[in-house]
């Protein structure tokens, strides 16, 4: 070999050995750096936490890359196909609705949750609460809550007014609801998760750290109902399970009815949002995967990994949602998703057209003085029908949480709404009602408003007047109806 090719040789060894020492450098500077923010992190807790501190910024202190995530669910971004984090008028997307809640506060204002740090700007403008709204209404509004309910326990803050519990109620959803302020492990801070666990013979606070992920949610989003008018007391309906016909047989059990409809007289049951119940009959639930590995995935910056809690759809942040599991593209994880969600509409759809028929026909078999013995079976369909309809509507998610199990709710809601309507048919045809029912224009929100209104009306003056009759005749909805369309 002669020299000069000995030196080249030479300078490419050194080149390379050059090369390695400084990578191995920054790598060991990269290592030390990464171990001096874990370090950083372990120690973070230097400011003391009060116990049931509602003030989301005093965690802040101390957790600063949560705290800033947790402050961006203030923003407001653009809707998804069904969900997100925007304005949405459910009643103006679809007027049917209006009708169907006839009688009941959510036929005057229903919107989407714009997420955790609106939700007390949302609850106090809703046209949903008056000054007999029971202080339940708060349950889940707040950190402030379960401060309160430590100071009067939660049977008295239930019977106060919402009117009443106003001034103390000030910091939105945060740090409080689901963590223990001394060691930062997630905890249950709302009783009725833990009474509907003690009644199974379970202890909700031997579950596991995973299944904590989802419990802290499912605090509040779940059915629910207030067990009487004097108390208000907040309950879960699971004592005969999780399913839309466990909680059939469980309020057919304990005789509970949510209000009484004014057009078709049927006594109805309305349901909040079944999330976690839903939830529970899906693959995502059957495979461990918790509500916060979608919802609030986790994320690194530096050497510290920690849970995002900007909590929001996961069609905002595919990458470190869906494609942990599923090695999709992003347009085909939100193509998945969509198809999902637009079958569940359409079968939405056709359980409301049947469901609003029902009532009407209901309402034409009255006004041909058809007997409340005549109407009870009819009624009895419409009730259970529209229940297992609302199983489904008032979950998020818009049926992807459970694609199968909603398909099958929906279906049996057709059902019973379908056979309601065939034993209406009978009843009316009885008393000369041998043509259709004619469904009013009902295309808008205002015009399914006015339509109602003669009905509500009437219901409220028969309920002031000691139960005697008053004027809700159709002639009376349709002329409303036709003043507000010459608009």
């Amino acid at each position: 070999m002669d020299e000069k090719r000995a030196n080249r040789i030479g300078w490419f060894i050194f080149g390379g050995v050059a090369l390695g020492v400084v990578a191995l450098g920054l790598l060991a500077s990269s290592i030390l750096e990464r171990r001096e923010q874990r370090g950083a992190a372990l120690i973070q807790m230097q400011q003391p936490i009060k116990e049931w501190e509602a003030d989301n910024s005093k965690w802040g202190v101390n957790f600063p890359r949560e705290y800033n995530s947790w402050e961006s669910t203030k923003q407001i971004q653009e809707n998804t196909a069904y969900g997100g984090s925007g304005h949405r008028d459910y009643l103006e997307r679809d007027p049917r609705l209006v009708v169907m809640w006839a009688g009941y506060p959510f036929a005057k204002d229903y919107n989407a949750p714009r997420g955790h740090f609106h939700s007390l700007e949302d609850v106090n403008g809703t046209k949903r609460i008056n000054d007999k709204t029971p202080g339940t209404c708060w349950t889940c509004k707040s950190p402030d809550v379960p401060r309160l309910m430590s100071q009067i326990g939660p049977g008295k803050f239930y019977a106060q007014h919402f009117k009443d519990l106003k001034h103390e109620i000030t910091n939105t959803i945060g740090c409080a609801d689901c963590h223990n302020p001394k060691t930062m492990a997630l905890q249950i801070s709302r009783p009725a998760l833990i009474e509907a666990f003690r009644r199974h013979g379970k202890d909700v606070n031997k579950s596991t750290h995973q299944e904590m992920r989802t419990l802290v949610c499912a605090q509040c989003h779940v059915e629910y109902y207030f067990k009487d008018k004097k108390t208000n007391y907040l309950v879960f309906p699971w004592d005969e399970g999780l399913k839309a016909e466990d909680f059939q047989k469980y309020y057919q059990k304990v005789g509970f009815r949510d209000w009484v409809h004014a057009i078709s007289g049927a006594k109805m049951i309305k349901m909040q949002h079944p999330d976690y119940e839903v939830y529970q009959q899906g693959i995502h639930a059957f495979r461990n995967v918790a509500c916060a590995d979608c919802h609030m995935p986790y994320k690194s910056e530096g050497g510290i990994k920690f849970t995002d809690h900007q909590v929001r759809s996961p069609l905002y942040n595919v990458a470190n949602s869906c494609q942990v599991c599923h090695r999709w593209s992003e347009d085909e994880v939100r193509s998945r998703v969509t198809g999902i969600q637009d079958k569940n509409r359409e079968m939405l759809d056709r359980a409301e057209d049947a469901i609003t028929a029902l009532h009407l026909e209901i309402r034409d078999a009255m006004n041909r003085g058809a007997t409340d013995q005549e109407l009870e079976p009819a009624r009895e369909k419409v009730m259970w029908a529209q229940m297992s309809w609302d199983y489904v509507a008032a979950n998020n998610g818009m049926g992807f949480h459970a694609p199968q199990e909603c398909a099958r709710v929906l279906g049996r809601s057709v059902d019973l709404a379908q056979q309601g309507r065939l034993m209406i048919a009978q009843v009316r045809a009885r008393r000369g009602g041998l043509d259709f029912v004619k469904v009013p224009d009902i295309s808008t929100k205002e015009k399914a408003q006015s339509y109602i209104k003669p009905f509500v009306d009437a219901q409220n003056a028969q309920q002031s007047s000691g139960g005697k009759k008053a004027d809700a005749s159709p002639a009376k909805a349709e002329a409303a109806l036709k003043k507000i369309t010459k608009r």
